[in-house]
């Protein structure tokens, strides 16, 4: 099979660096902004420094994207981690096409703070360029404290332009956490990292996601980590149901077998029809979010603050749709 597109230049990719289980290879770029295809989505461009992911997490929906490259087993997207080639004079140009106002976010399919980075630091380029941007809305998500390492670039960048981090953690459970992440920092130090960036004035919520039926889905474990995350920081709470896409059943179906025989039939039973669950399980799960919020005061979102011009230490809001430089009220979102 003759390969094209994104899979010929996988296949010439040189080879970086290799460690024992995983590949480093050096992938060219066309585009480094990508426009947003999905509607329902709230950001218009994404960018991902990175193709697979090392972190293993056994629900990842995004192993499909490495199928682009006719790489097709599962485990290729933990075990060969393309570090996209970075030239700053190109990015920067694409950037200039992006209307400011467009929201661009980082890490939206494989995380800008696996542990590629530490080698490359692909991510920090690209947050150096941005923190010399003004009146841009950016968020960048992640389960990684390497985070903490760029918390002064960071809030460099928030200072000018609209900012919002988002750190995933699954549960604080870290026993659970290594079986449903092997690879990713346990949940304590990404609290850490939470506590590390909201000391610097950077808007920081926590993402529970996915919540998993059956396994992270009480009101204990739920509470668990809003009251974690409110020590920590962080002024939002946001939480997503598992959605299970055919690459992503393929390690979790598996996972389950091993770890939750007893979860099979159910989840069997949830994900028969689709993908994601609608209806009443999705409702239960977000009303006890609401509670949990309200008693930790915790916001769904960013607080809104739009000011003019861009006070020193203070950010614009993320979802605030008017422009930078037009007057409004703070604001908190319930």
């Amino acid at each position: 099979m003759q390969l094209v597109g994104i899979a010929r230049l996988a296949s010439i990719s040189p080879t970086l660096d290799a460690k024992r289980a995983v590949t480093y290879q050096h992938l060219p770029t066309r585009n480094w902004i990508n426009r947003c295809s999905n509607e329902r989505m709230p950001f218009d461009f994404t960018i991902n420094p990175y193709r697979g992911c090392e972190f293993g997490c056994k629900y990842c929906y995004a192993r499909y994207t490495h199928e682009f490259m006719e790489l097709r087993q599962p485990e290729d997207f933990e075990r060969r981690i393309f570090a996209k080639h970075f030239h700053a004079p190109w990015f920067r140009s694409e950037l200039a096409g992006i209307a400011r106002e467009a929201h661009i976010a980082i890490g939206t399919a494989t995380d800008p703070y696996q542990p590629a980075e530490r080698r490359y630091r692909v991510t920090r380029q690209i947050l150096e360029i941005l923190a010399g941007e003004q009146g841009r809305r950016i968020s960048l998500t992640t389960k990684s404290d390497l985070l903490a390492r760029d918390a002064e670039v960071l809030a460099r960048l928030g200072k000018r332009n609209v900012l919002s981090v988002n750190v995933t953690i699954t549960t604080t459970d870290t026993e659970l956490a290594r079986q449903l992440e092997p690879r990713a920092p346990r949940p304590d130090l990404r609290l850490r990292a939470v506590r590390e960036l909201t000391s610097r004035g950077v808007a920081v919520g926590v993402f529970m996601s996915p919540v998993l039926p059956g396994i992270t889905d009480s009101l204990a474990a739920i509470r668990a980590l809003a009251k974690e995350a409110a020590a920590a920081g962080a002024s939002y709470l946001q939480a997503g149901v598992l959605f299970l896409k055919p690459c992503a059943r393929a390690v979790f179906f598996p996972f389950l077998e091993q770890r939750y025989p007893e979860l099979q039939g159910r989840y069997q039973a949830l994900y028969a029809k689709s993908a994601y669950l609608r209806g009443a399980y999705p409702d239960h799960i977000g009303a006890m979010l609401d509670s949990v919020r309200r008693e930790f005061r915790l916001d769904r979102k960013p607080a809104q603050y739009t000011v003019e011009p861009p006070e020193e230490g203070r950010q614009l809001d993320l979802f605030d749709q008017r422009l930078p430089g037009l007057r409004t009220t703070a604001a908190a979102v319930s």
